[in-house]
């Protein structure tokens, strides 16, 4: 009797798909990182601009466009908004990344919509952050 030598049986992972294994990087890490300093540096930011801007004082009811230009007249009051805008935007934008790749089907629709999204987000911080640092208070001057 002859012994045979047979390849063995080799299974595939679970859910392994055809492509090859893509290049490790701690990119969701900093991602999910990101998520939980940033929420938390927004709730401070976010508190503190109803509290001031609310409830303090006559509350809503003094806000105009003088009220605007004597805040944003201090770099920090600039700082503060410009730091609010930056970290929401970032927040949020990352958010919607990761509900794009759990939902979006296809490789193009995935892309697309995170073009999309990407594109949006630079357009809404360049603007946010024009407007803060070039604010003009003397406009009707």
């Amino acid at each position: 009797m002859a012994l045979t030598t047979e390849q063995p049986l080799t299974i595939d992972k679970p859910r392994s798909s055809g492509r090859p294994a893509a290049r490790r990087s701690n990119f969701e890490l900093y991602s999910w990182l990101f998520m939980r300093l940033s929420g938390l540096l927004l709730v401070v930011l976010v508190l503190g601009h109803l509290l001031i801007m609310n409830i303090l004082d006559d509350g809503v009811h003094r806000i105009n466009f003088g009220f605007v230009a004597g805040r944003w007249a201090s770099p920090f009051w600039q700082l503060w908004d410009l730091a609010m805008l930056w970290l929401a935007e970032i927040h949020g934008t990352n958010g919607l990344r990761t509900v794009i790749n759990d939902y979006a089907r296809k490789d193009a629709t995935r892309f697309w919509l995170k073009m999309l999204l990407y594109t949006s987000m630079v357009l809404i911080l360049a603007v946010g952050t024009f407007v803060i640092f070039t604010f003009d208070p003397n406009i009707g001057d």
